[in-house]
């Protein structure tokens, strides 16, 4: 009874994750534009009235800017809205493990996929996160590139990829066993 309470409340986690995840990318060209305040600077100045309006504005402007400013900008930009796609597929596949245990069908070959999907995005995120700190390398220097987070995310998400594949192992093979289980009388 308190281990299905605990389930449905990380289901319901997991779904407020991904809808934040879903309303922020969206928003990530403003914050990477946030960050170098610049491009907005004229639009305040041109004193508009209308909150939604200069609100609107500013989405839009920085939509358009990120993928004309410097390489810096866009790459930032693609890694964040990258990892946050991949982010909502782990996410979306943690609520389908979590149904079927709501279901008290754990040991359900559908486990098994969706833990490899999720490993999948984990290596994805680690890979784009090894490609952004090479790159990083070479555009603002080593120091720069290896303190920062992103460096952090290629041993995370490999070794959470790593996890989601042991598991995925371990659902495929506990499912077999079920399964034999299950036919001998």
């Amino acid at each position: 009874m308190i281990s299905k309470n605990i389930t449905k409340i990380l289901r319901a986690l997991l779904l407020l994750a991904f809808i934040c995840d879903l309303l922020i990318l969206p928003l990530v060209p403003v914050l990477v534009v946030l960050d170098g305040i610049e491009p907005l600077g004229a639009l305040a100045a041109s004193g508009m009235p209308d909150i939604s309006a200069w609100l609107l504005a500013i989405f839009l402007m920085s939509w358009k800017y990120v993928w004309t400013a410097d390489g810096y900008t866009m790459m930032l930009t693609l890694f964040l809205l990258f990892s946050g796609v991949c982010a909502a597929v782990i996410l979306w596949q943690g609520r389908r493990v979590l149904r079927t245990i709501l279901r008290s069908e754990p040991f359900s070959p559908e486990n098994a996929v969706s833990l490899k999907r999720a490993a999948v995005c984990a290596f994805l995120i680690s890979a784009a996160a090894l490609a952004r700190t090479v790159s990083t390398v070479f555009l603002r220097g080593a120091g720069a590139a290896l303190m920062s987070y992103t460096a952090l995310f290629v041993p995370l998400f490999a070794m959470a990829g790593l996890l989601f594949l042991l598991m995925s192992g371990l659902f495929g093979q506990a499912t077999t066993m079920k399964e034999e289980n299950d036919l001998t009388i």
